[in-house]
């Protein structure tokens, strides 16, 4: 294998399915992942949460889903012993079965007893509670302080009414820890939460076309702040980056069903924005937090939504979202990492300044990168795979070594490659042929770094 040693930790004949981030604990001394039972895992099936010791190969499992319920996408605090991850309905039924708005974030204490808490609290019902969500959250983050949650959400409320409001569309939102929500019991679905949560995005229904509006906002990360550097020297206080889908004219489609048509086409494109958070995100600005039966819960009083890139006009338009990534920040916050193609189609690693301006092409090389990745602690780095290998790209000068090379043992998957807390390793997922079957398992490998 290229690169330093690589350990396989796992190896029982089961799906093994890492997050994209924040999968070592905070000492750096477990790995979580949970168990659904397809080797894409978008099937989510899974009934228990488990880690395995990064030294001894020790698996535990830490949490184990009750009432056929369905658990997966787990996270951990970068500071402290605990875990967020999502949580299905519990005794399922034909109306309420696991989906995207039929789900949400719980978080526990690993060793710490078997019980979970709700991160949101849900009130599905109208007059609805300011601090409790209407539908589903999902890849619940901790910020680098261990404190907020992000999440993507959908709306249970408006998908149950596509006709007579506004449409369910994927958002970004938060959970703040230190004000527990509680909702009425006038559903059954209906529960409290340990947090109050907002959504911290806004789209739109119909964007304008060739505008900053999106239809869509999805695949969240949080933003170093501790030593960001501020236009005008304002103190800047959480902010996450996010992808969102801005809608342009399309002079490449028409209307085959109605030739003589003046309707204009149109296609969306995935651009990269940022949003900026005010320290207290439980005051509404014009519309309510909470929502209305025909409406989206609207973001706090004092969120500024900005957009960063503006691809439209490149040969390749948008970010590059058939490889599923999340885009992330340097530690200090100076720069956001993400994948867009060059302009001769090959998906590269390029990088921006939350403030705005141009973005900088980071790799040049002659193959995609092909998976999720993410940046080393020190900022320096990313890792990611492109072709067969688990490589480091410098973000200085875009140089490309690898640390872990595919063999006849395994095959490099495109899910997750995760530096541990202190940079020294790298978690990943590898497709392990058994007789007749295959089962995603972990490996660990040396950074470059650790030298």
């Amino acid at each position: 294998m290229g690169g330093g040693m690589t350990r396989q930790l796992t190896h029982r004949r089961q799906q093994h399915h890492l997050t994209n981030t924040s999968v070592w604990s905070w000492d750096g001394n477990w790995i979580y992942y949970d168990i659904r039972s397809d080797a894409n895992g978008s099937v989510f099936d899974g009934g228990r949460i488990e880690r395995v010791h990064t030294r001894s190969g020790e698996v535990e499992v830490v949490y184990q889903a009750q009432q056929d319920a369905c658990v997966g996408v787990v996270t951990s605090s970068p500071v402290e012993n605990k875990i967020a991850f999502i949580h299905g309905p519990e005794e399922p039924t034909a109306d309420w079965s696991y989906c995207a708005y039929h789900r949400h974030g719980v978080w526990m204490r690993p060793g710490q007893g078997t019980e979970v808490q709700h991160l949101d609290a849900r009130d599905v019902v109208d007059p609805f509670t300011a601090g409790a969500l209407r539908g589903g959250s999902h890849v619940h983050v901790f910020d680098d302080k261990g404190e907020w949650v992000s999440f993507t959400y959908e709306d249970h409320v408006l998908a149950m009414n596509p006709t007579g409001g506004q449409s369910n569309q994927r958002n970004v939102g938060v959970s703040i820890p230190g004000r527990r929500v509680t909702v009425p019991k006038t559903h059954r679905r209906n529960h409290d939460g340990e947090c109050f949560s907002v959504l911290v995005t806004q789209t739109h229904d119909d964007p304008e076309i060739g505008t900053d509006q999106i239809c869509k906002a999805y695949e969240d990360a949080w933003i170093g702040w501790d030593r960001r550097d501020q236009p005008l020297g304002k103190r800047q206080g959480r902010a996450l980056a996010f992808i969102g889908d801005v809608v342009v004219a399309d002079s490449s489609s028409s209307d085959a069903t109605r030739p003589n048509s003046s309707r204009k086409q149109t296609k969306s494109v995935p651009e990269l924005f940022v949003v900026e958070l005010p320290e207290n995100c439980m005051i509404a600005g014009p519309e309510p937090l909470q929502g209305t039966v025909i409406s989206r819960p609207a973001p706090p009083a004092g969120t500024v939504q900005r957009r960063l890139t503006r691809t439209t006009d490149r040969a390749y338009p948008g970010l590059a979202t058939d490889v599923r990534h999340w885009p992330r920040s340097k530690p200090d916050g100076s720069e956001i990492v993400f994948l867009m193609r060059d302009d001769n189609g090959v998906i590269q690693i390029w990088s921006i300044s939350p403030n705005g301006g141009l973005p900088r092409q980071v790799s040049f090389g002659s193959e995609s990168v092909g998976s999720a990745f993410s940046v080393h602690p020190s900022g320096d780095l990313v890792a990611c795979v492109i072709g067969n290998s688990v490589c480091e790209v410098s973000l200085s000068d875009g140089r490309v070594e690898i640390v872990a090379e595919q063999n006849d043992r395994f095959v490099c998957l495109p899910f997750a490659v995760v530096y541990s807390p202190d940079g020294k390793e790298i978690a990943f997922g590898g497709a392990v042929k058994d007789n007749e079957r295959t089962f995603n398992q972990i490996f660990v490998t040396e950074s470059k770094r650790s030298k």
